[in-house]
């Protein structure tokens, strides 16, 4: 079995996030990056599908040069080799593509990301490979078994759960419960070094999108205590200031 990961560089949680020029621009002086949260889950997967002999996985990043110690994390985690499309990534429009553009001839019996990346949470690349590669797609999957050709997956719905059968090849967004995530041993890491990483250009696309600029959330404002049988107070303060009633 051929399995394509892909992974995504994303600010780690506890960053401070800040903007330049006039909010138009990321911040990223200071900024510690990680291998996001839902694509290792995606891999963690990958890995244990593969294990045995069983198949190899490839890790695929659209990024610039700064996101290869995260894609290192990756190979020592226990990908096979890596790819990475030297380019910014300006939306998922754009990564999906040259991850399709990519894959389209290189025969991957299945195709991995996250539900969804941690800075923007879009969830929209899963969906997007599937339209341009022309292959079933499924979303925010809890299960993934492998069965001979085909693979059974699970996903939450309201009031219960979906159980799908599909066939080789398709492509699938995790989330938590397709399995725990894998701390790269020492083997790992020092593997990671001499597996391949290669760099291709980025194919031209046109862009669809453009982010004018960001915001920062309120400030908290200062808290107001009700006495307790004070509920007319209470009321009043939800309805005129809270506006949640």
């Amino acid at each position: 079995m051929k399995i394509l990961v892909c992974i995504s560089n994303v600010p780690d949680t506890t960053t401070k996030i800040t903007f330049t020029d006039n909010n138009t621009q990321f911040n990223t002086a200071g900024v510690q990056f990680i291998l996001n949260p839902y694509d290792e889950i995606a891999l963690a997967r990958a890995v244990e599908l593969s294990e045995g002999g069983k198949g190899t996985v490839t890790v695929i990043n659209v990024g610039e040069v700064s996101t290869e110690p995260t894609i290192r994390k990756a190979l020592a985690i226990g990908a096979d080799d890596a790819v990475r499309v030297n380019a910014k990534p300006h939306d998922a429009y754009f990564v999906a593509y040259q991850v399709a553009q990519y894959a389209k001839d290189k025969g991957f019996d299945l195709i991995l990301t996250g539900r969804e990346s941690i800075d923007y949470n879009g969830s929209k690349v899963a969906a997007m490979l599937g339209e341009f590669l022309d292959i079933p797609s499924v979303s925010i999957i809890k299960k993934l078994d492998v069965d001979g050709s085909s693979s059974t997956v699970e996903r939450e719905i309201e009031g219960g759960k979906e159980v799908l059968t599909i066939p080789f090849p398709f492509v699938a967004g995790t989330a938590e419960g397709v399995a725990e995530w894998k701390i790269p041993n020492m083997r790992g890491i020092m593997s990671a070094r001499t597996k391949p990483l290669n760099v291709i250009e980025a194919v031209e696309v046109k862009t669809l999108s453009e982010i004018t600029g960001y915001e920062t959330p309120a400030p908290r404002g200062t808290v107001k205590l009700v006495p307790a049988d004070d509920a007319a107070k209470l009321i009043d303060l939800l309805h005129s200031e809270a506006r949640v009633i």
